[in-house]
């Protein structure tokens, strides 16, 4: 029993529950019963400070800074600049020769400029008088069928005004001229095979024109398949021409490609009812009447 003048021995601080030092401060936070109530003192400067170092730091880690984010840009080469136009000739002789050795070449860009110069100076007047020569007219049929959208705006122009003097229709026709428009008729634009159609019904004025074009086995499907596309002028211009190959103006013996009179004959009335000029009308017309003759021909021939 313990003695009653014996003093009590006081009691051991608690022992704290974790050892870690973060934890140890937890426990004898405010909160803790056995610590006493005390303000934490703060000054606001560390404060202010530590939020603002943990600010950084987390902005930091979330948007990492980097010196140049500007992403590096490629210098193009400037283009150099188009080729000066070829000078115009004294005299049209002088020009053709130019423009036939610049359509001789393999370059593109010295067969535009020779095009260039020929729509230039054979498009605004179209001359009479000299003939095209043979290796220039050969040059313009080349780039015809070269089927360039750019090319065959310009030889269009070119071979219809020089097509308007007789003299260069025969050459027109004997260096292929007649053919590449048939051949090429279907692919070129709307403005471009108005021109080429109007220039082959000149070439068909020639009897080696209207032979070249009743003997070739696509005018007739290409007439019918652009005369669908085009009205006015360019619809009439492929009646005319169709009216060549039905026609009876041809040399006695010769072979005439032509396709069924009643397919034909059925196209034609169609494009009748659209857009066309009174000239095309009447040779429309006069092109049925030529077309009933052909299936009354076959008729015969078939029952016979």
């Amino acid at each position: 029993m313990m003695k009653a003048n014996q003093k009590a021995k006081p009691h051991a601080p608690p022992r704290p529950l974790f050892s870690c030092g973060f934890f140890r401060r937890c426990t004898q936070s405010v909160l803790s019963p056995t610590s006493p109530h005390r303000k934490p003192t703060t000054t606001p400067s560390s404060s202010s400070s530590s939020s603002t170092s943990t600010s950084q730091s987390f902005t930091q880690w979330r948007f990492p800074h980097h010196a140049d984010q500007t992403p590096s840009t490629v210098t193009l080469p400037p283009t150099p600049p188009p080729p000066p136009p070829l000078p115009v000739a004294t005299t049209l002789q002088e020009t053709f020769q130019i423009a036939e050795l610049h359509l001789a070449s393999v370059s593109q860009s010295d067969k535009l400029l020779a095009l260039q110069l020929l729509e230039r100076v054979v498009v605004p007047d179209p001359p009479s008088n000299p003939t095209c020569p043979p290796g220039l007219m050969r040059g313009l049929v080349s780039c015809l069928r070269s089927n360039n959208i750019v090319t065959a705006k310009y030889v269009t122009k070119i071979l219809l005004a020089l097509c308007l003097a007789e003299g260069n229709r025969q050459v027109a026709v004997e260096a292929g001229a007649a053919r590449a428009v048939v051949e090429t008729a279907a692919g070129l634009e709307i403005s471009a095979v108005e021109r080429a159609l109007a220039a082959l019904e000149l070439m068909c004025t020639t009897a080696e024109g209207a032979a070249e074009v009743r003997g070739h086995a696509m005018t007739v499907p290409a007439m019918v398949a652009v005369m669908a596309r085009l009205t006015g002028r360019g619809r009439e211009n492929a009646i005319s021409i169709l009216a060549v190959v039905y026609g009876r103006g041809g040399v006695d013996g010769e072979e005439i490609a032509v396709a069924p009179a009643e397919e034909v004959a059925r196209a034609v009335a169609l494009a009748l009812e659209g857009e066309c000029t009174a000239r095309g009308r009447r040779k429309g017309a006069h092109l049925l009447k030529t077309l009933e003759e052909y299936g009354r021909l076959d008729l015969s021939q078939n029952g016979s």
